[in-house]
């Protein structure tokens, strides 16, 4: 590990204008991300700006069912949190889903949407990789390519974003709500983070010294009616090959409006607004799932590897998004 500079500011004004002012410098929350790309080498940074213990550690009613989570709310907090279970069971579900008990207790929800990705070649310093080394290359094209994405990716990236609470909040229509050397701003969850294009190295729409302090979940009834499902290798402590995020409201047989995203197929967590527009005014069967999710596959691009490629999660994320949307149907009905 290299050595940096560390700091404990006395709020979170004086963390902003601290990283803003060093292009070295970055935050460090729970640590759970950072600290593995510390000692992998993966991060240098010249100095580390300590935020814990500086951003609220509430969950706040803002009325009409909606909620807003401080920054600084652990995973394990979140998930655990009856008003979450009973309003937004997805993200609970979703966070539920992730990491280990004592890295939930460590994770944070500022942090969290923040991970970097997972591709071994991204923490592996001895081979190219544009995401760490813009312009050197991407080591997964061609390589072993099982986990990666097959859609949004690029000639310079294809990796994906590892996140469940991050599919989870997507769907929820959450909001961001950021501190910057300039203020206040608040933005979409949806377009926190950005797909690889020619700048992979840029994983959300962040300014340098920009800082979550909270996420804010609408009220909504449909969100009530969600769950999160997660298909990966094995049953604890791995990554997803494919997620889905769904929340739907029926009535009479017919899906009167739907919330879907997928994660573990794209370099940001991917809101499937083809897949909802096939679902609303449909009936609720596994015709209309399926073809939902045929509409949503249509531009997938699956990456040949070493390994056989990737190719496995379009059927894969078909039926998951169909065994997902009947389970909520099934439990909707009377």
């Amino acid at each position: 590990m290299r050595p940096f500079d560390y700091r404990s500011p006395t709020d979170a004004a004086e963390a902003v204008r601290t990283v803003a002012g060093d292009p070295t410098a970055v935050f460090l929350g729970g640590g759970t991300n950072l600290v593995d790309h510390l000692k992998l080498g993966v991060a240098a940074p010249g100095l580390v700006v300590g935020v814990a213990g500086l951003l609220s550690t509430e969950i706040e009613e803002l009325g009409s069912g909606a909620l807003r989570v401080g920054a600084g709310v652990s995973n394990s907090e979140l998930a655990a949190d009856s008003r979450v279970r009973e309003r937004f069971p997805v993200l609970s579900q979703a966070l539920l889903s992730g990491a280990s008990g004592q890295l939930r207790n460590m994770a944070t929800t500022g942090g969290n949407p923040l991970q970097r990705t997972r591709c071994v070649y991204f923490q592996d310093v001895t081979t190219p990789c544009n995401k760490r080394v813009p312009g050197s290359g991407c080591s997964a094209l061609g390589g072993w390519t099982r986990n990666h994405a097959i859609l949004g990716a690029s000639e310079h990236c294809i990796a994906v974003h590892p996140s469940d609470m991050a599919v989870a909040m997507t769907a929820l229509d959450a909001r961001v709500r950021v501190l910057g050397p300039d203020g206040e701003r608040t933005l979409p969850f949806v377009d926190l983070h950005r797909l690889p294009g020619d700048t992979p190295e840029r994983d959300t729409v962040l300014e340098h010294g920009e800082l979550i302090t909270a996420i804010d979940l609408p009220g909504q009834l449909l969100a009530r009616r969600s769950a999160y499902r997660k298909v990966r290798d094995r049953a604890s402590y791995a990554f997803a090959l494919v997620g889905v995020a769904a929340a739907v409201e029926v009535e009479d047989g017919v899906i009167v409006d739907a919330r879907i995203a997928f994660g573990g197929v794209a370099h940001a967590p991917w809101r499937a607004r083809r897949a909802e527009d096939v679902l609303r005014g449909s009936e609720a069967s596994d015709r209309s799932y399926l073809a939902a999710a045929d509409a949503e596959l249509a531009d997938a691009r699956p990456a040949e590897g070493l390994d056989g490629g990737n190719a496995f999660k379009i059927p894969l994320l078909r039926r998951t998004l169909a065994a997902t949307l009947r389970d909520l149907v099934r439990e909707d009905a009377p």
